[in-house]
């Protein structure tokens, strides 16, 4: 049999693998999530696991009257040939009900055609590109969008008299989505992106990037950076090279995350991020988040991984309670659409369009409370919608 032969067979095995037969009501709910639980990223397989294990366990550890049974695999990084496999197998294999999970944008697009394939809801914790949920009609996303939190950041910054602003952000889907929002908005007001660089995503050697910067005449640099290594890496040289002592801005969205907060030490304080959660924040469903978080795991860190993992149960815990436990993914998705709730980031809901969190962004500077460093909220951008789905 040729290559061809043998691709067109798979594909047909897969189709009949997918095909779903009559609901049936499961006693217990599978439920598989995709992350990266090895490698310079396993952090967030922690992140994921605490948040989603310490929702059910919040409930009495069961959801809708039904056991949940979570089935993890690991990506190991960004992979999308890995995920597929991977989800696949959670798909055909394992027979999970719903799906979550999905650090890199990468990864849950090569999810997508497969949740779509076989009706599985998908709820994304974390990749914020604002393709994906267009990409995926089975796709619900409880995290945010660069997008989401990059035009209130422009709006902001042009407000404080900035005019010439840098944008670094890390060469795939989300930092182009960050460097096209603040270009886009920060020219609707009245300001100039002086130079934009893309920095590749293994980089591990920043200073050149931030020569750049410093050279550049710039006021600011607003910056995107995936989580983990690249953060204290972008941060470091962006002290160590005299950016802050040349007055140029730190404008960010994750990269001062909880997760690292307290390895930058004083250099962290000032810093500047748009962002939708932050670990400090003072409400009563934050509290019972960090509770029960910190139940489950005293070590415990809450960061934007954890509530999107946290919410994301959140959403499947309705979706199980509309299906009355039965597999339907179309009702599943429908009974998502419109949800409203508090969540430990503040009042959210699902818009019925994106199917995405419409929520607020919070402007955050880091300062230090009770010997640690905390993302301090300073100001409410106020609700804010995905403002990338309709950009093309």
């Amino acid at each position: 049999m040729n290559l061809t032969a043998r691709f067109a067979a798979l594909a047909a095995g897969t189709a009949m693998a997918f095909t779903v037969a009559t609901p049936v009501v499961a006693q217990t709910i599978k439920v598989g999530i995709v992350g990266p639980f090895s490698g310079p990223f396993a952090h967030y397989g922690t992140l994921f696991r605490n948040g989603a294990e310490a929702y059910v366990a919040s409930q009495g550890g069961k959801l809708a009257g039904r056991d949940i049974e979570f089935v993890y695999r690991d990506t190991g990084g960004p992979n999308p040939a890995q995920t597929r496999t991977l989800v696949q197998e959670l798909i055909v294999r394992e027979k999970v009900d719903y799906l979550g999970g999905f650090v890199f944008t990468p990864n849950a697009l090569a999810a997508a055609p497969l949740a779509d394939q076989s009706k599985t809801p998908t709820v994304i914790f974390n990749a914020a590109t604002s393709s994906i949920t267009e990409k995926c009609e089975y796709c619900i996303r409880t995290s945010y969008t660069l997008w989401q939190v990059t035009v209130p950041l422009a709006q902001w910054a042009a407000k404080q008299n900035i005019r010439r602003v840098v944008t670094a952000v890390t060469d795939y889907g989300p930092g182009i989505d960050g460097e096209n929002a603040f270009k886009a908005e920060f020219a609707r007001q009245g300001g100039t992106v002086v130079e934009s660089i893309r920095m590749p995503i293994g980089t591990t050697d920043f200073g050149p990037f931030v020569q750049r910067i410093k050279a550049s005449g710039a006021q600011a640099v607003y910056t995107f950076l995936p989580g983990g290594p690249p953060n204290l890496g972008f941060v470091k040289a962006y002290n160590e090279n005299g950016l802050r002592q040349a007055g140029i801005e730190f404008l960010g969205t994750a990269e001062t995350d909880e997760f690292d907060l307290q390895k930058f030490g004083d250099g962290a304080l000032g810093l500047t991020t748009a962002f939708h959660y932050s670990g400090a924040r003072d409400s009563p469903a934050n509290k019972t988040f960090v509770d029960a978080v910190r139940k489950r795991d005293p070590q415990g860190i809450v960061n934007y991984a954890t509530v999107g993992a946290w919410d994301g149960m959140f959403v499947i815990h309705k979706m199980i309670e509309a299906t009355g436990g039965q597999r339907d993914g179309a009702k599943a998705i429908v009974a998502a659409k419109g949800l409203q709730w508090e969540s430990p980031r503040g009042p959210v809901s699902i818009d019925p369009r994106t199917r995405h969190m419409t929520q607020n962004v919070y402007l955050r500077k880091v300062e230090r409370a009770g010997g640690l460093l905390v993302n301090r909220e300073v100001q409410n951008f106020g609700q804010q919608t995905d403002h990338g789905f309709d950009v093309k």
